[in-house]
């Protein structure tokens, strides 16, 4: 069995001769998420990454979009429609 030292340096061997092999062109980039300035399904997303349960972090972006948008109701009826398409959306597992 080997001692700490010697199991280190043994898996930090393998872990350069991994990172030599490796071919970053072979690996699709990861996409980052488009943020509109509009975007409610993006300002959703935003406070859930921030801590709270999806449910509470629609209720929260739906009390924000009526203080913002309290002379329109187009606009509240969207966000209203994509609060509960997301909340759809993360239940079917497509989020």
């Amino acid at each position: 069995m080997l001692s700490e030292a010697d199991a280190r340096t043994a898996y930090d061997r393998l872990a350069a001769a991994k990172f030599r092999e490796h071919k970053c062109a072979d690996h699709l980039a990861r996409l980052d998420m488009v943020e509109e300035p509009d975007s409610f399904t993006g300002r959703i997303r935003k406070l859930v990454t921030q801590g709270f349960k999806p449910k509470d972090a629609v209720e929260l972006f739906l009390q924000e979009i009526e203080l913002e948008y309290r002379n329109d109701p187009k606009t509240l009826a969207r966000a209203k429609a994509e609060g509960e398409d997301f909340l759809r959306r993360l239940k079917a597992g497509l989020i």
